[in-house]
């Protein structure tokens, strides 16, 4: 992985993962315990055991009892598979153009925007309370754990330990094994419950046990911090209570779309903030037309150069950034709240890739792999992992050079 997450002050929550193109998924990796692969279920490991029984001595030198440790770990164990996902976040390997075509697919919008209807009223009252609007709490709801119908099931207390002895980042992930223990302590939440993604992630909005500890709240009164129930009211309440300690402006957004001038160079990034007076005067305009937000100093932002979508982003961007380190997920929950709210497909296209195709064009491609019996899992223009196998596959059977690339020539074949 070229960027590592970091912890945060305020006690970072999960990443987004998603899946390479053909057969992604959500934060929440699975919703049948039949998906669990075997590299997520427990595996003979005999450091790691040994390390267990030290981290238990540090554990009840901190309060935890032998009887929640016997309940928590009962079961738990050693995944490899959570170790090859830490190294391969997809947010922070996936082009912006990728990364939106996994987390906000059309049809994804148009689920995501029935289910944002549905809890309209309660976001609503989070909203009144913390000051985070609605769309960006539904948007975060909805990239984590695709509004609610993928909160995972892979072990938070195997996931947790299994990376807390990996020792990358020990300590990060111990102080979220032992945060996990306290809530099975307390009574928050049974050892059953605490299911979720690869990185210990849980519930609606998928939270790490030390945000979890930080900023948990039970909105809805009725005794439990409760952020793994059907009812996602007190995991609305939690984001939105993190954001806002984080430094959250009410008021405000997090960016918007621009236009930039000819020849703008699209490499300044964050570091360059300007008012936004400034940058109209450079020629930056909104690519939706009207004027642009004046909320405080800004930065452009342009991913894959000047003639891709560029964005001008104020200090709420960076917040949102505080749930998760990574400017594509930021500027993934900004463009799905946008898009909840009735907005439109970005304004600018990304254009052909290197392989000289359009995002509708690697989707038929995908199609077309698929229909001559070679899987490329679902169309959503990513060219991944399970769309080169299919490739490969393809160009065997037609004895051509193997290459497990897309191409045009390619194309034409297949449709």
């Amino acid at each position: 992985m070229a960027i590592t997450r970091r912890a945060f002050s305020f006690g970072a929550t999960a990443l987004v993962l998603a899946g390479c193109g053909g057969g992604s998924t959500s934060t929440a990796q699975v919703s049948t315990k039949t998906k669990l692969g075997p590299e997520f279920l427990p595996q003979p490991n005999a450091s790691y055991d040994k390390w267990v029984v030290g981290f238990k001595e540090r554990a009840r030198a901190r309060g935890i009892s032998n009887s929640t440790l016997t309940a928590a770990f009962r079961g738990q164990g050693y995944l490899p598979g959570v170790i090859d996902r830490d190294r391969n976040q997809t947010e922070f390997k996936r082009s912006l153009e990728d990364y939106l075509a996994i987390v906000a697919p059309e049809e994804k919008v148009s689920f995501g925007r029935k289910a944002y209807a549905s809890q309209r009223r309660a976001l609503a009252q989070v909203e009144e309370r913390y000051g985070v609007p609605s769309e960006i709490m539904a948007s975060i709801w909805g990239l984590e754990s695709y509004f609610g119908t993928k909160r995972g099931l892979i072990p938070v207390i195997s996931a947790t330990s299994t990376l807390a002895w990996e020792g990358r980042r020990g300590r990060f992930f111990e102080s979220n094994l032992m945060n996990a223990l306290r809530i099975v302590q307390s009574g928050d939440a049974r050892p059953n419950q605490l299911v979720g993604s690869w990185a210990g992630a849980m519930g609606h909005t998928q939270l790490i046990p030390d945000a979890y500890q930080a900023h948990a709240v039970d909105f809805d009164g009725d005794g439990k911090r409760d952020i793994w129930s059907e009812n996602p009211i007190d995991a609305f309440a939690t984001t939105a209570r993190f954001l806002q300690k984080a430094g959250w402006k009410k008021g405000r957004t997090w960016g918007l779309e621009v236009k930039l001038p000819s020849g703008f160079d699209a490499s300044i990034g964050h570091r360059n903030k300007r008012s936004v007076d400034n940058w109209r005067s450079l020629g930056v305009k909104s690519a939706a037309g009207g004027g642009l937000p004046d909320h405080g100093s800004a930065a452009i932002l342009a991913p894959m150069g000047r003639s891709k979508p560029a964005f001008l982003v104020f200090h709420n961007f960076n917040m949102i950034k505080r749930y998760n380190p990574s400017d594509n997920y930021a500027l993934g929950v900004g463009f799905m709240a946008h898009r909840l709210q009735g907005g439109g497909p970005l304004v600018t296209p990304f254009g052909r890739d290197k392989y000289g195709l359009l995002l509708e064009e690697r989707k038929a491609l995908q199609r077309g792999l698929t229909r001559a019996g070679f899987d490329a899992g679902r169309p959503d223009g990513v060219i991944g992992k399970k769309t080169e196998a299919a490739i490969r596959g393809f160009e065997k059977a037609r004895g051509l050079p193997i290459t497990g690339k897309p191409s045009t020539a390619l194309l034409k074949l297949l449709r």
